[in-house]
């Protein structure tokens, strides 16, 4: 190869470093967003009673736009840098690493319905022993925001290089790929498996606690103070777990 084509090679790898990193993270905001459009219209056009009947399939379909809107922008960092090895020619597309990771989160969403089917009717009515139900889990989720397993999942999401380097096998293939981004799912299931817990005790489709755990999973995993707040977050949790669990009436403000 001469010294100019070498040179247009470089060029061009650097162009298309460029572009991943322009439309690569407005493309997975933009799925987010998609996710998030697809919850509130959802949430918007359903009342309780179709809730109620609600099917495995739509709950699943559900759930999926649910996790696209709360888990992508967060796993931001990783996806980025494995777009990089597609440029380089060293990686399957990006959508298989993506759709490895989103299959992980789909299977949850199997035992998420059946709990949400017990849970749905007692929370619409307030019931008290559901609202002990949902203190209890975020107790259970506080405690566990301070657990070694949470700190060892939140190192691994947080160090997209570390997580390569351990997991970064045959990824020009698309099972390799996929496989891969099943293990980054799972390490991020690690990290989030109690909030989501949380997210169907008090409600599966409530818009308000969607929101407020998407940022805080975003902010433990990007933010600079993610320690500190995964710890001011356990601190929360248990109030409100208290709370809930002693004043069962209060479950009708929150949910």
């Amino acid at each position: 190869m001469s010294q100019r084509q070498m040179s247009e090679l470089r060029a061009g790898k650097g162009v298309a470093r460029w572009s991943v990193g322009l439309w690569l993270p407005h493309s997975l905001l933009f799925v987010a967003a998609l996710g998030w459009w697809w919850t509130v219209a959802g949430v918007g056009h359903m009342g309780s009673s179709a809730m109620a009947t609600m099917s495995f399939a739509a709950f699943l379909l559900a759930w999926v736009a649910m996790m696209a809107a709360m888990m992508l922008p967060a796993i931001l960092p990783v996806v980025r840098l494995y777009a990089l090895a597609v440029v380089r020619g060293a990686a399957a597309p990006v959508g298989v690493f993506v759709g490895g990771y989103l299959v992980v989160w789909s299977a949850v969403g199997i035992p998420a319905y059946f709990l949400w089917r017990r849970l749905n009717g007692p929370l619409a009515e307030a019931s008290p022993w559901a609202a002990r139900f949902a203190g209890a889990v975020a107790i259970g989720a506080s405690v566990y925001q301070l657990t070694p397993l949470k700190s060892l999942c939140l190192r691994h999401c947080r160090s997209p290089l570390a997580f390569f380097l351990h997991h970064g096998r045959n990824l020009d293939r698309p099972v390799g790929a996929a496989l891969a981004g099943g293990r980054h799912g799972v390490y991020c299931l690690g990290c989030c498996w109690m909030l989501m817990a949380l997210l169907v005790a008090l409600g599966t489709m409530s818009l308000g606690w969607m929101i407020a755990l998407a940022v805080l999973i975003l902010l433990e995993k990007a933010a600079p103070f993610g320690d500190v707040l995964a710890r001011v977050a356990a601190a929360g949790l248990l109030v409100l777990g208290a709370a809930l669990v002693l004043y069962p009436a209060l479950i009708g403000n929150i949910v």
